[in-house]
């Protein structure tokens, strides 16, 4: 065929002229401001920001590489400057429930100043209320009380003794108590003398000695209620006194924070529990406890959820924008439960835990409230109930602090339950493709969540204005990385090579991480060289760098090759046999390598026997590719006649999987070679996939497989017969080696573009694959007349064996 014709030197790379750029080194463009290459992602960024809607979350889905954390957090930081600026949030001391602490917000920066105000607070209550309980006047007021108590205790036993001496019988204190004994003349009767006494007397005696006694038992009854008579009044006149002294500071701060409703309810609290507790003010712990802290109660001791004094009149400052100039941006970059959502922590005290507001901490959506959180999807996802904390509480638009023990009901120790913080947030989630349309598909609220998709391409456009904006990019990477700047000729080598990333010559990779790597290891060479700039010999030798540091099996797979362990011909001509490509990925490098394919026929039923998927070593793609053979075959060759052969199809010395559709116009080839008895050229290898029509289709890693195939020819010694049938679609996708190039320019190596199978049969064979004429005949000597004559052959021989097997079935 005419049209078949093989590729110059000149189309199998395109080469980025340096002379397009104006500047001499990198050193001289501006940083580039604008993102290039992701004007859907842009748009959907602007939208996601924009919308305020509950549920209009963010996924910025895309490739490991393309820089969407970078490219989030920058779009939130040029929104966030122009937000007000959120709330502090404290936690304060719910005196009534110690367990559930109160959220009080504040105005930006007032958090850490009502802090201060509380701490100065306590610190003036200790000099006030010692100054108050130690003047003068409570001195005289508590003497009072005290005395009046002593009075009436004194004039109780008084009265009862002054009755006893009227009757002749004296109150005695002794040692076991009090106690009464007739009295005569001054003197207390022995009991002799007691005895001496005539009966009546004694038993006049005795009845009055009991009568006595029943009376000084009923004072000794009410002397606990005049102590609690005197406590109350001592109390009363303590909270009296603590409250004049307290009134006046507390008021101070009534009056600064006389905007804040929920301030002025907790300082009425913090007043009404000083007061009840004014002692734990007047005597530091060290030193004995007063006759007034003796009298009124010891101290409360702090537990769980209810802190010592003074430590209860603390705030806790959970959140803190003092220094903030405008809305909050955070990434966290361990997102577990706690971490999202805060903490309770506890503090080993005499062998228990204990905790109280003090220890509550926050999480990453208190400190991204108001503002944007921004969240690896995968890390969230591998944290246990991470991902559904942060669910219910983007649905509760609270943040609730409970640890994983409580939700879960295995713990029963007594913890805190603070009072949840209003939630507003927005949520950038950032991960690949899979996980999105996973959580998409198994997540039922997922959609309600994250109802935007910032989606990113892995490659761009390539025209003369986004080289530009490519070097710009180049010379952003190079300062922000500390970098020496670029010569023209280096910033051109990395844009082909960026076009070589994607593997298409008329895009450029918008992988940014794999571009500023490439970069940084130039810039290394650059240095061993001491180049004051990177130059394109840096960039190559960083380019061949990575790729020696990485083809270790590469070599391996070609050495087994060139020692003829993997059998592979790159001279002759075999029937039924023919190079295929195949190409390995490792991590981010690939390479290629051919393999021998081979196609045995015999009489059949019509069947194509891929013998990679009989062993489940065939992937279900290679299986389809392999059953389109058996459509095209029977489409061309067998309109009007059964198809009377079987065929087998395998990758000979293919020891793990196969999968791709890439090498069934190979195989295609070996299946018609082995019909019509016709051998192939194994100086060529061919890579494409093919439809039930005979047209060849583009596949993926072009530019590897012919290098792959280059690279054991050379060894072997190029002849000028060797080279690659490749389809013409991927063409605009080559982007090969210098080397390569250079050996099809000296025409040692070539590289021919084909459409059909027609096309590669004449290129294999030499022969002419001939075309049906008017009467629907092949012509005479071409190829495809001798697979249709051996088809032919089959189905008549098959035809003369069906009355023979059915003679022996009777």
């Amino acid at each position: 065929m005419d049209n078949i014709k093989q590729l110059k030197a000149d189309e199998l790379r395109w080469h980025c002229d340096a002379g397009q750029f104006a500047f001499a080194t990198t050193a001289e463009l501006e940083d580039l401001r604008d993102v290039i290459g992701q004007a859907r992602a842009v748009e959907a960024m602007r939208f996601g920001i924009g919308i305020e809607h509950e549920g209009y979350n963010i996924f910025a889905v895309g490739a490991a590489g393309t820089d969407k954390r970078a490219f989030v957090h920058r779009f939130f930081e040029q929104h966030a400057q122009g937000e007000g600026i959120p709330s502090d949030w404290c936690y304060v001391n719910n005196f009534e429930q110690p367990y559930r602490p109160h959220a009080i917000a504040l105005p930006a920066g007032q958090g850490l100043a009502f802090r201060r105000d509380m701490e100065r607070l306590v610190d003036d209550l200790r000099t006030t209320l010692t100054a108050a309980f130690e003047s003068e006047e409570y001195q005289t007021r508590r003497q009072v009380v005290l005395e009046e108590f002593q009075d009436r205790q004194a004039q109780a036993f008084e009265e009862l003794r002054q009755k006893a001496q009227q009757k002749g019988i004296g109150l005695l204190r002794t040692p076991a108590g009090l106690v009464f004994a007739p009295v005569r003349e001054g003197e207390v009767l022995d009991p002799e003398d007691i005895l001496k006494l005539p009966e009546a007397e004694q038993q006049q005696l005795r009845e009055e000695v009991e009568h006595l006694q029943d009376e000084l038992q009923k004072i000794l009854s009410q002397i606990p209620r005049w102590q609690r008579d005197l406590q109350q009044r001592i109390r009363e006149l303590n909270n009296e006194i603590a409250g004049l002294a307290v009134g006046g500071l507390i008021q101070e701060l009534n009056d600064k924070y006389a905007a804040f409703p929920n301030i002025i309810d907790h300082l009425k609290a913090v007043q009404k529990d000083v007061v009840e507790n004014a002692r734990e003010f007047l005597v530091p712990e060290e030193e004995e406890p007063s006759p007034l802290k003796a009298l009124t109660g010891s101290a409360a001791q702090g537990g769980h959820g209810s802190p010592a004094l003074p430590n209860r009149y603390q705030v806790n400052v959970l959140v803190d924008h003092s220094a903030s100039t405008g809305a909050p941006v955070v990434y966290e970059d361990n997102p577990t439960y706690e971490n999202l959502v805060g903490r309770v922590e506890h503090m080993a005290r005499m062998g228990m835990l204990v905790t109280d507001f003090s220890l509550i901490k926050p999480g990453a959506l208190h400190r991204a409230n108001g503002g944007y959180l921004i969240l690896d999807a995968r890390k969230i996802l591998l944290q246990p109930y991470a991902w559904e904390g942060l669910k219910r509480a983007l649905q509760s638009r609270n943040i609730r602090i409970e640890s994983l023990g409580q939700l879960l009901g295995m713990i029963s120790t007594i913890s805190l339950e603070p009072e949840p913080i209003p939630l507003d947030v927005k949520v950038a989630l950032v991960g690949e493709r899979m996980l999105y349309y996973m959580l998409w598909q198994l997540d039922p609220e997922f959609a309600d969540l994250f109802k935007v998709t910032v989606e990113f391409d892995e490659q761009m456009r390539r025209d003369d204005e986004s080289l530009q904006l490519y070097a710009q990019l180049i010379g952003s990477i190079a300062r922000q990385e500390g970098l020496r700047p670029l010569d023209r000729s280096a910033v051109a080598r990395v844009i082909e090579q960026s076009a070589r990333m994607v593997g298409d010559a008329e895009k450029l990779s918008t992988q940014v991480r794999s571009i500023a790597d490439l970069l940084c290891e130039a810039n290394y060479w650059a240095g061993n060289a001491g180049n004051g700039v990177i130059t394109a010999n840096d960039v190559q030798r960083a380019i061949d760098a990575q790729i020696y540091r990485s083809d270790r099996l590469r070599e391996r797979v070609h050495e087994g090759i060139l020692r003829d362990i993997v059998l592979i011909d790159t001279q002759g001509e075999k029937v039924g046999q023919v190079n295929g490509l195949s190409v390995v990925q490792l991590g981010s490098f690939a390479f290629g390598h051919p393999a021998r394919i081979t196609a045995q026929v015999r009489l059949g039923k019509g069947d194509v026997l891929d013998i990679e998927r009989e062993v489940e070593l065939g992937g279900p793609i290679h299986s389809k590719g392999v059953l389109i053979l058996t459509g095209f075959l029977g489409g061309r060759y067998a309109g009007e006649r059964p198809l009377s052969l079987s065929a087998s199809l395998v990758f000979e010395q293919s020891y793990g999987g196969v999968e791709g559709d890439s090498a069934s116009a190979a195989e295609l080839f070996a299946l018609l070679s082995a019909i019509a008895r016709v051998p192939l050229k194994q100086s060529l290898a061919v890579t494409g996939s093919v439809n039930q029509h005979g047209q060849v289709q583009a596949i993926g890693g072009v530019n590897q497989k012919i290098e792959g195939f280059f690279d054991i020819c050379q060894a072997r010694g190029l002849t000028g017969e060797q080279g690659v049938i490749i389809p013409t679609s991927n063409v605009q996708h080559l982007m090969l080696r210098q080397d390569v190039i250079a050996a099809v320019a000296a025409e040692q190596f070539h590289i021919y573009p084909i459409e059909t199978i027609d096309q590669g049969i004449t290129i294999l064979t030499g022969m002419p694959a001939g075309e049906r004429n008017a009467q629907g005949q092949y012509p005479e000597g071409s190829f495809n007349e001798r697979v249709e004559k051996r088809l032919i052959e089959l189905a008549a021989r098959r035809s003369e064996l069906a009355p023979s097997a059915k003679e022996n079935e009777s």
